[in-house]
C-alpha cells in the first residue's frame, strides 16, 4: 500500500494557463530593469547656449584688445615725450654752458687785447710771456677762436667798419687794417672784428673801360690804314 503526497498526486491543481500559451509564459517573468529616462533636451536650446557664450567670449577679448592698443599707445606716448624732454635736456646744458663761458671770456677780452698789442710793440717778454701764452691756451680750450684777417672781403655779419676809405687795388668792400680781432665760441660771435675798409675808387672801372675802348679804336684805325695802302712797308 502506498501514500500520496498530497498535491502531487493527479488531482493536485494546476497553475490557471491560458489556451494556447506555452508553459514558459506560465512561468513568471523576472523583473527587468527600466530603461526609460527623462525628456530628452531640444537640440535647438543646446545651439543657443553655446553660440550666446561664444558672442561673451568674443566681446570681453574685443575688449580686452581694446583696452591692451589704449595703453600700448599711451606707453609709445610718454616714450615719446620723454625722449623729447631728454633731447631739450641736453640742449639747454649746451646752450647754458656756452652762454656762461661766453660771458666769462668776454670779461678777459681786454686782456686779450693788451697781450696782442704788447706782442705787436715786442713787449712780450720774461715771465709776462709765460703767463700771456698760458692765458691764451686756457681760453683756447674753452672754445674762443680768433678771427680777423687783412685783405678778406667785408662781412657785416662779424666785421664792424670804424674806418672807411677808397683804393684803386680792391674790387670789393674789403678790410684793409684789424683794428680789434673779433672772437666767436663755436656759431656764436662774442665780439665782432674791428676793421678799417676800403672800396673800390669810385669811377675806375669806367676809367678802364673808357682806356680799353681808345685801344680798340686805335687798332682799328690801324688796320684800316695798313689796308689803304697795302700792307704794312716791308723792308
Amino acid at each position: 500500500m502506498t501514500e500520496e503526497t498530497p498535491g502531487l498526486g493527479e488531482n493536485a491543481e494546476k497553475p490557471d494557463v491560458p489556451s494556447g500559451a506555452t508553459p514558459d509564459d506560465a512561468a513568471p517573468k523576472a523583473a527587468e530593469p527600466s530603461t526609460e529616462e527623462g525628456p530628452a533636451a531640444p537640440a535647438g536650446d543646446t545651439d543657443s547656449k553655446a553660440s550666446a557664450q561664444d558672442a561673451g567670449l568674443t566681446a570681453q577679448l574685443d575688449q580686452v584688445r581694446t583696452a591692451l592698443n589704449e595703453r600700448t599707445a599711451d606707453l609709445q606716448r610718454l616714450q615719446a615725450e620723454y625722449q623729447n624732454y631728454r633731447r631739450r635736456v641736453e640742449r639747454d646744458k649746451v646752450t647754458v654752458k656756452e652762454i656762461a663761458s661766453a660771458n666769462l671770456l668776454s670779461e678777459l677780452l681786454p686782456t686779450l687785447d693788451d697781450i696782442g698789442r704788447a706782442r705787436e710793440h715786442g713787449e712780450l717778454v720774461g715771465g709776462f710771456k709765460s703767463v700771456a701764452e698760458a692765458l691764451e691756451t686756457v681760453v683756447a680750450k674753452m672754445g674762443l677762436q680768433q678771427f680777423g684777417k687783412e685783405g678778406e672781403p667785408f662781412d657785416p655779419t662779424i666785421h664792424e667798419a670804424l674806418m672807411h676809405s677808397y683804393a684803386p687795388d680792391v674790387t670789393e668792400t674789403t678790410c684793409v687794417a684789424i683794428l680789434q680781432p673779433g672772437y666767436r665760441i663755436g656759431e656764436r660771435t662774442i665780439r665782432p672784428a674791428r676793421v678799417a675798409v676800403a672800396e673800390p675808387q669810385p669811377g675806375a672801372q669806367t676809367v678802364k673801360g673808357d682806356e680799353s675802348s681808345a685801344a680798340a679804336d686805335s687798332s682799328s684805325a690801324d688796320e684800316a690804314k695798313d689796308k689803304e695802302t697795302g700792307g704794312p712797308d716791308e723792308g
